[in-house]
């Protein structure tokens, strides 16, 4: 009997804790979107189904293992968006789109000088830094810009009364590439109803993409930033070159720690 009984080795043990892992952070990641709440009905139905086939209900036992089946494909098609956003996440680079780290802090000082004066004088905006993922499927509406990215010029885009101020500028690479563009807005449930149309604007593409968004509100002259779903709201100059810099320009360890910093002060800005 104990023959039958297979041998445990190192790996074995291993393996094992490889998996509880993978599992773990997944859960931890779907915590955080919608997609837990499909996940937790699919359990139910689960559950449901080990009990028909218990207690020998077979119809219902043969409904659910039909459901069971086709919730395996339908898995693939109803976590798409969480699963590009985790693969995005894998195979970000350390400066992102920038080529060197002082193009990206060039770009990034133009960005907070005109969220600064805009912030100033309480000209709502939306700024949107594009990186690894393109950002052409959200942005087909938007006007062609293709313009030196300066303070100057972002001012004048959101300037009120101007064509292109109501909508997103998109920045790629070193250039501001479209203005006036519309973005997804996040249909995340649990975002108060204080959060604006601008503000769920640079969330929603946040969460499609791995874009960093800053956002100027028009009533409180505030500005926050949104990256991977998350918002940091009422950023002062410093924070927000900090911020930027933290998401654009740093390590990957650094990066890391920075990303862990970014959701707690998510979570202390609601």
């Amino acid at each position: 009997m104990l023959e039958a009984i297979p041998k445990i080795t190192l790996w074995d043990v291993i393996d094992i804790l490889i998996v509880a892992f993978l599992i773990y952070r997944i859960f931890v990641y779907l915590s955080e979107t919608r997609a837990i709440q499909i996940l937790i009905g699919l359990l139910v139905l689960l559950m449901f189904s080990v009990i028909a086939k218990f207690f020998h209900f077979y119809t219902l036992s043969f409904i659910f293992n039909n459901l069971i089946t086709i919730g395996i494909f339908a898995l693939i098609v109803i976590f798409q968006p969480e699963i590009r956003r985790i693969l995005a996440r894998i195979g970000e680079k350390q400066f992102g789109i920038f080529t060197t780290e002082e193009e990206a802090e060039k770009v990034i000082e133009e960005i907070v000088r005109a969220s600064a004066s805009m912030s100033e004088d309480r000209i709502g905006a939306l700024i949107v830094v594009e990186r690894d993922i393109k950002l052409d499927n959200y942005i087909e509406a938007g006007t062609l810009i293709n313009g030196v990215v300066s303070k100057e010029l972002l001012i004048t885009i959101f300037w009120p009364g101007t064509p292109l101020h109501d909508g997103a500028t998109i920045i790629r690479k070193d250039k501001i590439y479209k203005a006036g563009a519309f973005l997804p807005l996040s249909l995340n449930p649990h975002l108060p109803q204080t959060v604006g149309t601008r503000h769920r604007a640079a969330i929603g593409i946040t969460e499609e993409t791995d874009a960093i968004a800053v956002v100027i509100s028009e009533e409180t002259g505030a500005v926050s930033i949104s990256y991977a779903g998350k918002l940091i709201k009422n950023l002062d100059p410093p924070k927000l070159k900090k911020v930027l810099k933290g998401l654009l320009v740093k390590k990957a360890k650094e990066k890391k720690n920075f990303v862990d910093y970014f959701k707690r002060r998510n979570e202390e800005s609601f």
